[in-house]
């Protein structure tokens, strides 16, 4: 499975930008696919997640009343849309794909597939 990340981009706070994760090899739809992000000197940390046929999105607190998260399987592709951003959502944002259990569905380290990452700027 190969993912593409794109649609990253400068913003001003307050602002929106939509993400997309388009998956090549497997149909996403087979995979849990997830949102991370990682800012410079931190962890990459868990966004948001669309389980795997349909059951599901998780979302982090921080995020949550924000970000959206949706999935158009005719396209293979997750997208993440981001509203209200924050100088805070401000990262390299990457999409993975796997089968986490819905306990381990924020762990970086269960997710088999990863995107090359896109930047995201959020400006105040």
């Amino acid at each position: 499975v190969q993912l593409q990340a794109s649609g990253g981009g400068a913003v001003q706070a307050g602002g929106s930008l939509r993400l997309s994760c388009v998956a090549s090899g497997r149909t996403s739809s087979s995979f849990t696919v997830g949102w991370f992000r990682q800012a410079p000197g931190k962890e990459r940390e868990f966004v948001a997640a669309f389980r795997r046929n349909n059951s599901g999105s998780y979302y982090a607190d921080s995020v949550k009343g924000r970000f959206t998260i949706s999935r158009d399987n005719a396209k293979n592709a997750v997208y993440l849309q981001m509203n209200s951003l924050k100088p805070g959502d401000t990262a390299v944002y990457f999409c993975a794909a796997g089968t986490p259990i819905l306990s381990a569905i924020s762990l970086p380290s269960i997710y088999a597939y990863w995107g090359q990452g896109t930047q995201v700027t959020v400006s105040s």
